[in-house]
């Protein structure tokens, strides 16, 4: 209660504030303390609601202590205030409990404690009292008597004080830190897993690569030994492998080796191999890095790796750095272009120009698009050397062959000049996949050994695709695909400058419903304007043979890709070939022409193609007869090479035509012939005519005449 008067008497806000919650604690922590059944106390902790403008919760507390007092006196466990005594009497030194008292009558229950109600109390404040805390009793005279004496009837000593030592219990703080901990620790738990997660699955916390990852592998080191076909690049490298031998044999002379070397060429060529080859040759660490591995979302990671790249070859010194696919990183650049790739391609070439002469370090780096790479990159000093690497001829597909099939068991009629006659534009991964795919096919059919069909099986499947034999073809569209092809397959026969036909199939592969495929007979280094020409007849004969079987609506959307490839190859005649009306003129994608030139360009183009459309309808007009016989045969055969073509378009007329009785041959092609339901009585007349001038031997049948 002391402390309640020195906080009342300064008047401030903060100590109204701090009595209120004095009180209220008590009440949750303490309802036995004897601070709850003092008028006095009560009517200060009314006062400093309503001074710090809470009347609202004034009726709350009335009820709430009304409630607890009442709980206390029933169930006895708090001892009453007892009335005030009309003596004072020295308390004993020492004692902070309840000092012995006297005995005196029992005060009646009616009389014993002159208990003012909560309501009271409040109605009282409320009303405007200036001065809450007037007559104030002291605390240890408003304890009220204990319910048990009264029930007695002991009798109280009067006279006597009752000094209590007033003690507020504060609830426990080791629980509460318990809790605290545990709900930190499981939280900041499932946060770190779930963090982890999201990183580890978005490649943000991606690590740079390691030393290991980027040395040769113990007893898989390739040399020269196991590139083929490529042996003027080889030759080429062959300085660079004596330079990480012996730096100085150059040096002395004053002579400087290339800091980098630049291998260009299509996929599938050999220029990982050969950078390989070259750190085997030489017996010193590879350390390998693809251009994307630099790019991350983070600015600064790409060049940080490009750093630790080329510390990692200083310290192992003499060494080999290879980066393939060098274009995702050392594009060109412009204004388009993030910061972060900029600073990656910077530092890239701060980190070769850096190289000493003497250093035992080259650079060797591979791309398919050396025309995107920036000039600062490609310049003299940097990457010195540009060597192409081209695809096999036909020695270094012999050369492939024979390295990829000396452990595969093959039969007597394998012959590897064969197989790299067959394969002309074949790279050496695609030769390795062939060989590896043929013996993979002979093992699910249990042979002994690897034959020819396997190999011709795992070409067409590199060439056309896998078939999907599953896919189920109604008859009608089975139909209209063979017609389809079949229009490929005879203006490919018939044009002259087209490539040899190589194989036709109505066999869904790949993403086709059919295919035809052509191979040169020899490597190609370059095309005339009649070979771009025949290519484009080629492609949109399957078109034409649509239209003509069919008629205009009934062309389907089979012809979508023929379309791309013809006006592809058109608009490269004009646009980087110059084999238009526009002259030799070179028109480059990135530059902007004007809308003159564009029309122009594009003029030429529908020129082109609608003058193929022409030649093409006119061919398949007068060969329709063969059309109708091949689809036929394709649709019973489903795959018919180019020999089996000829048979069937060439050698199906003499088969039906007796040559031992010349004057019914006429009868008897026209009754073979009409056994064909699937041909217009107009194809059947062709063939009718065809076979009498094939068989050279009815002219005398008036009926052949007539025809």
């Amino acid at each position: 209660m002391a402390l309640f008067d020195a906080l009342l008497d300064t008047k401030l806000k903060a100590s109204y504030e701090l009595i209120i919650s004095r009180w209220e604690k008590m009440c949750e922590f303490d309802p036995s303390s004897p601070l709850l059944h003092s008028e006095e106390a009560f009517r200060v902790y009314i006062s400093c609601l309503v001074n710090t403008g809470q009347q609202a919760a004034v009726n709350p507390a009335v009820r709430r202590r009304d409630s607890l007092l009442s709980a206390h006196l029933l169930s006895g466990s708090s001892t009453p205030a007892s009335s005030e005594p009309t003596s004072d009497a020295p308390s004993l030194e020492g004692e902070s409990a309840v000092s012995p008292t006297t005995e005196s009558p029992a005060p009646t229950p009616s009389t014993a404690v002159k208990v003012s109600s909560s309501q009271d109390i409040a109605q009282s404040v409320l009303s405007g009292m200036k001065d809450p805390v007037q007559n104030r009793t002291p605390l240890k005279n408003v304890i009220p008597p204990n319910p048990l004496a009264l029930a007695t009837g002991a009798a109280a000593t009067q006279g006597s004080p009752i000094e209590v030592t007033i003690v507020e219990r504060k609830a426990s703080w080791v629980p509460r830190l318990v809790r605290f901990v545990v709900i930190v620790a499981v939280t900041s738990f499932f946060f770190l897993v779930i963090l982890s997660v999201f990183f580890e699955n978005s490649g943000l916390m991606k690590n740079a690569p390691q030393q290991a990852q980027f040395e040769p592998t113990p007893g898989q080191t390739v040399t020269f030994s196991d590139v083929h076909g490529v042996d003027e690049v080889k030759d080429e490298l062959q300085d660079i492998v004596l330079f990480l031998k012996d730096p100085s044999v150059f040096a002395s002379l004053g002579g400087k080796l290339p800091k980098g070397v630049l291998l260009t060429g299509a996929p599938g060529t050999g220029k990982t191999m050969l950078a390989r080859a070259v750190a085997g040759e030489a017996g010193v660490p590879f350390f390998f890095a693809s251009g994307s591995d630099f790019e991350e979302m983070f600015v600064g990671v790409g060049a940080k790796r490009v750093r630790e790249l080329f510390a990692a070859a200083r310290k192992k010194e003499p060494a080999i750095i290879f980066i393939d696919e060098i274009d995702a990183v050392g594009g060109k650049r412009n204004n388009r272009h993030q910061q972060y790739l900029k600073q990656t391609l910077n530092q890239l070439l701060t980190e070769m120009d850096g190289f000493k002469q003497s250093e035992g370090v080259i650079v060797i780096a591979a791309t398919n698009v050396p025309e995107t790479l920036d000039p600062a990159l490609v310049r003299p000093g940097r990457f010195d050397r540009h060597i192409a690497v081209p695809l096999p001829d036909i020695r270094g597909r012999v050369q492939i062959l024979q390295h990829h099939m000396k452990n595969v068991t093959t039969s007597s009629d394998v012959e590897t000049m064969q197989l790299a006659r067959g394969t002309p534009g074949f790279s050496g991964a695609d030769l390795q996949n062939m060989v590896n795919q043929a013996a993979v096919r002979a093992a699910k059919e249990k042979a002994t050994e690897v034959n020819l069909n396997h190999f011709e099986w795992a070409k067409d499947r590199i060439l056309m695709g896998t078939e999907r034999k599953s896919a189920y073809i109604d008859a009608k569209n089975k139909l209209a695909t063979a017609y389809h092809e079949g229009g490929h397959a005879l203006v490919a026969l018939y044009t002259d400058g087209a490539m040899p036909l190589h194989k036709v199939t109505c066999i869904p592969r790949g993403h086709a419903l059919g295919y035809t495929s052509m191979l040169p007979e020899n490597d190609r280094f370059s095309m005339n304007h009649k070979e771009f020409l025949a290519g484009i007849d080629v492609s949109l004969g399957g078109r034409a043979a649509e239209e003509i079987i069919y008629g205009e609506d009934g062309i389907t959307s089979g012809a979508s890709s023929d379309i791309r490839n013809a006006s592809r190859t058109a608009r490269h005649m004009v646009k980087d070939c110059g084999f238009s009306k526009l002259g030799p003129i070179y028109y480059d994608d990135t530059v902007d022409l004007s809308p003159r030139r564009k029309d122009e360009i594009e003029e030429e183009v529908s020129k082109i193609i609608k003058a193929s459309e022409a030649r093409v309808m006119d061919l398949l007009k007068s060969k329709v007869g063969e059309l109708h016989l091949l689809a036929q045969a394709l649709v019973e055969h489903e795959t018919l090479d180019k020999d089996e073509v000829r048979r069937v378009i060439k050698e199906f007329f003499f088969s039906i035509i007796p040559y031992d009785y010349p004057k019914t041959a006429v009868d008897v092609a026209l009754k073979e012939i009409q056994l064909l339901p699937f041909i217009s009585e107009h194809a059947q007349q062709h063939l009718l005519f065809s076979a009498c001038v094939i068989g050279s031997s009815d002219s005398s049948n008036p009926r052949a005449v007539a025809t």
